[in-house]
């Protein structure tokens, strides 16, 4: 491969340039037209024209998805589980994992085969449903360019409400620390605190260079593994005085949507798989066994595994932050609270980034050069109010979790894949398997997502007027 077929494909947005903390990256490439094949020549390879200046291996991709897949989501599972109870809970949690493992290994499939058609090296979520239509049935066509302003904007929301619950989440354990050792505002609600955490919430948002954050990546996993390591020593401690006759196998079958959206919520990270994904120059990502069936093999064993220790630990008791069942007079539970609230904060600054930068870059060019600086301030300062302001709105956790569970996550994580894979099967060389049992799995796992849509939100809104 020569130089000057490097220069012709460069380097798009990868993890290799961002955080692996962050769910979201953006892979913007423009898709040639009227890109033509002939019959003599090679099938295109994309992984031949990457140019990645610091490409992932097998193990780097590996290290990369499970770090982006491992977040704060795994203290909700022990509270999905004692909604579910234990054998819905561990068996819906592990064929949970499935769909979610199953709908992503369809996005990048969909990618690297659209790449080959528009003879390019790589392409991100949005692209990806962008170029599909546009390659499809000349039907589906037209809808292309709506496609992949769709994706963009469900990406946006999606973490943007992501944030909304990280605010909770902080805020929720600062209460529960200063509670204990002032008593007297245990009558202040949870928003006086997010009103308070707005401040510097906004100035540590203003950070505009992605190196500059990378101190605050060194925080967050330091102290998120101080958090988890006091939290399974707690767990696993006191699991031998747990009376079985108290736990449920089953539970309130109208539960289960909450303990779907949670789950999904927990797991679904589908926006970092196609910007790993990129950063690789060898075709390991997805097959037997690749990068993408060992990560989630791994992440779905071990919250299987904590959502059901921590049930059988806590029981129905079990809060959608389980370090919120630890013993508030013992310091060792109190640096545990501190630290996960540390640790949340500082990524919520990585997670603000990109989708805020994306933003930054739809709008920039109608703002005059001279007002970017003021302008880039403001935006920045909006968006966290509005991020805060929804975390007001939806101050309990288990709700704000199965809200943005059903609402974002099944339309991105389930709803949008298998749209793809279906237009991608519809085109030219499509196959949908014998009697068409592709077309009929991913109709079932779309009546699913809107399911988990429909349901989920429902309660978790009729939790909310409750509250």
């Amino acid at each position: 491969m020569t130089d000057n077929k490097k220069e012709k494909y460069p380097s798009t947005f990868t993890v290799d340039n961002f955080s692996s903390t962050t769910k979201l990256a953006d892979n913007e490439y423009k898709i040639p037209v009227g890109s033509v094949e002939t019959i003599n020549e090679k099938e295109y390879n994309p992984y031949e024209h990457r140019n990645v200046e610091h490409p992932n291996s097998f193990s780097g991709a590996l290290v990369h998805l499970l770090k982006s897949s491992l977040g704060t989501g795994i203290l909700a599972i022990p509270s999905a589980v004692a909604a579910a109870g234990i054998i819905v809970g561990v068996v819906g949690t592990v064929l949970t994992g499935i769909l979610c493992t199953h709908t992503i290994h369809l996005l990048v499939f969909a990618s690297q085969e659209i790449c080959k058609k528009a003879k390019v090296p790589m392409l991100g979520f949005a692209e990806t449903a962008h170029a599909v239509f546009k390659y499809g049935p000349k039907k589906v066509q037209p809808f292309a360019n709506f496609a992949r302003i769709f994706v963009d904007v469900a990406l946006l929301l999606t973490y943007y409400a992501g944030n909304a619950v990280y605010v909770v989440f902080i805020c929720g354990n600062i209460q529960e620390l200063v509670n204990y050792y002032q008593p007297s505002v245990k009558d202040w609600a949870v928003q006086y605190y997010m009103l308070m955490l707005l401040v510097p919430l906004i100035i540590c948002c203003q950070v505009r260079q992605l190196k500059h954050l990378v101190p605050f990546s060194l925080i967050a996993n330091t102290t998120m593994i101080i958090a988890f390591v006091i939290t399974l020593y707690y767990m696993f401690s006191g699991i031998g005085d747990v009376n079985m006759d108290d736990r449920n196998l089953f539970n309130d079958v109208t539960l289960i949507p909450r303990f779907f959206s949670t789950v999904l919520f927990a797991m679904e990270g589908i926006g970092t798989m196609l910007p790993i994904e990129n950063s690789m120059i060898k075709q390991q990502f997805i097959g037997c066994p690749g990068v993408l069936n060992i990560a989630m093999s791994f992440v779905v064993t071990l919250y299987t595994v904590i959502g059901l220790f921590g049930y059988l630990r806590f029981g129905d008791s079990a809060e959608a932050n389980v370090i919120a069942n630890l013993p508030a007079e013992e310091i060792p539970a109190q640096v545990a609270k501190s630290c996960i609230a540390v640790a949340v904060f500082f990524t919520f600054m990585l997670q603000f980034y990109v989708p805020c930068d994306i933003t930054w870059r739809k709008i920039s060019a109608k703002v005059p050069e001279k007002h970017h600086n003021v302008a880039q301030i403001i935006l920045r300062t909006v968006l966290v109010i509005f991020i805060t302001a929804i975390a007001a709105a939806v101050p309990k956790l288990d709700v704000i979790i199965s809200l943005v569970g059903s609402v974002f996550f099944s339309i991105l994580g389930l709803f949008i894949p298998v749209v793809i894979d279906t237009i991608l099967n519809l085109g030219e060389n499509g196959d949908f398997g014998v009697l068409k049992w592709r077309l009929w799995k991913n109709i079932l796992v779309i009546i699913l997502a809107w399911f988990a849509l429909f349901s989920g939100s429902y309660y978790a809104i009729d939790d909310l007027i409750e509250e």
